[in-house]
């Protein structure tokens, strides 16, 4: 049975998006040693469309250490707008939740999500991620796309907990039963 890990970058007071504004300040080599711990084990990467979009218009330009891996990598996309698939990407069109409960049945993929927020609180609903890691940035943004709204609750078992020089704190949490 396939697993799914979500690893999102977020601000103090919840916010995730546009990390590319105010999370580089805070990238040092504790950060880019727990990416490498999460990605690298991973075999393909579930992304909602606007992650999906941001991805493949930065990644296949990179050079260095897991650009390769990263353009290589399958990708699966939830969408109910885009066309054609590029950058190595299946799209999911329709029954998002039925298709990845059907991938993580069928296979023993290490599926990572990155950032995909309104793909994290659906799969979230039905029970499909396995484990999430959340990188706590020392920023109040103030306003912003959230990860979680109100009406999302859910417990989580606490499964890891460190802390960067920089002042992030990596708390990882596993679904809980």
């Amino acid at each position: 049975m396939g697993r799914i890990t979500a690893s999102i970058y977020l601000s103090l007071d919840g916010i995730m998006e546009e990390p590319g504004l105010w999370h580089m300040p805070y990238w040092d080599d504790e950060m880019a040693n727990f990416q490498r711990e999460v990605f690298y084990p991973s075999d393909a990467l579930l992304l909602g469309r606007v992650t999906y979009e941001g991805f493949a218009t930065a990644w296949p330009k990179m050079k260095g250490e897991g650009a390769d891996e990263m353009n290589g990598m399958p990708k699966y996309v939830a969408t109910a707008t885009l066309e054609e698939p590029q950058w190595n990407a299946s799209f999911i069109k329709s029954n998002i939740v039925e298709e990845v409960t059907r991938l993580k049945r069928e296979t023993d993929h290490q599926f990572l999500i990155y950032g995909s927020g309104q793909l994290i609180r659906s799969l979230m609903e039905h029970n499909l991620i396995d484990e999430y890691h959340f990188m706590v940035h020392p920023v109040v943004l103030g306003q912003g796309k959230r990860l979680f709204k109100e009406q999302d609750k859910r417990g989580l078992k606490l499964a890891g907990v460190k802390t960067t020089t920089k002042g992030v704190a990596i708390l990882s949490y596993q679904a809980s039963e």
